[in-house]
């Protein structure tokens, strides 16, 4: 499938990454105790089944969350210790821009639309798994796309910027 118009959106940077497990406590003697990242939030949605260490590594750009999640009931969907590399961010420069593009480029978004995330940008998902109508997908890895502040996409623009 071939893509139609100018791509109107920049993927700019990894976000972050989020890690599931039964109990977070396995994720966090590795990423917290052992590797040294720094817990920067805590988030917990009985509506998404989360209860979730918001870590960080690096600065700027650089910057990337590492979420470490476990679900509040094993047994309730979603299931966000299921697979353990429960999803990617990205960080894009304009994201009502992208779906609109993705979408009518036959990319498969999750259910859901644009909302504010657990960080408070806006966010939404790339569904792990094509359909007939959208035969593009995240070939089973759940990706979330996060509106960029103003900050992170002038930081972007000034590296990109040629003499």
């Amino acid at each position: 499938m071939s893509t139609t118009g100018e791509r109107p959106f920049h993927v700019i940077g990894l976000q972050q990454i989020a890690l599931g497990a039964p109990d977070k406590a396995e994720l966090r003697a590795l990423w917290v105790d052992r590797l040294g990242l720094s817990t920067v939030g805590l988030f917990r949605s009985e509506r998404e089944n989360v209860d979730e260490d918001i870590c960080a590594v690096g600065t700027g750009l650089a910057r990337v969350e590492v979420d470490l999640m476990m679900p509040i009931d094993a047994g309730a969907k979603p299931a966000v210790h299921v697979p353990p590399l429960n999803h990617v961010g990205l960080w894009i420069d304009d994201l009502r821009g992208a779906v609109a593009w993705l979408e009518a480029n036959g990319v498969r978004m999750a259910p859901g639309g644009i909302r504010a995330g657990a960080a408070g940008h806006d966010i939404c998902f790339i569904h792990p798994r094509p359909n007939d109508a959208f035969p593009i997908a995240g070939a089973g890895v759940l990706i979330e796309l996060v509106q960029a502040p103003p900050d992170i996409i002038a930081a972007w623009q000034a590296s990109h910027d040629t003499p």
